[in-house]
């Protein structure tokens, strides 16, 4: 039975289904903030923006800016990384809810 994915010569001579060639942009959302433009306008560096959202919270995990998943946040020495917890809720999201 023949393949349904097409696959497509890379460069380097290697084969890649054209799947493996899409670049997915993730982003992590640890919390929101509605501040008026005055006060955003007045911020320099240093300035600290207060977050709906405690240390033990849930974070949104974003594929090209739709959320698809939630997850803890992990620091390991000087490394930092998310473990998916479950899927998300894109109507929570929207929601604003955390």
């Amino acid at each position: 039975m023949a393949s349904a994915v097409a696959r497509t010569p890379h460069a380097s001579g290697v084969v890649l289904s054209q799947v493996d060639a899409v670049n997915v942009e993730l982003s992590v959302v640890l919390g929101r903030s509605v501040l008026p433009m005055s006060q955003l306008l007045k911020m320099g560096r240093g300035a600290v923006i207060p977050l709906d959202a405690c240390e033990s919270d849930e974070v949104w995990i974003l594929a090209n800016n739709h959320p698809v998943a939630r997850g803890v946040i992990e620091i390991n020495d000087d490394r930092i990384a998310i473990t998916v917890t479950r899927p998300a809720d894109v109507y929570d999201f929207m929601a604003g809810a955390a």
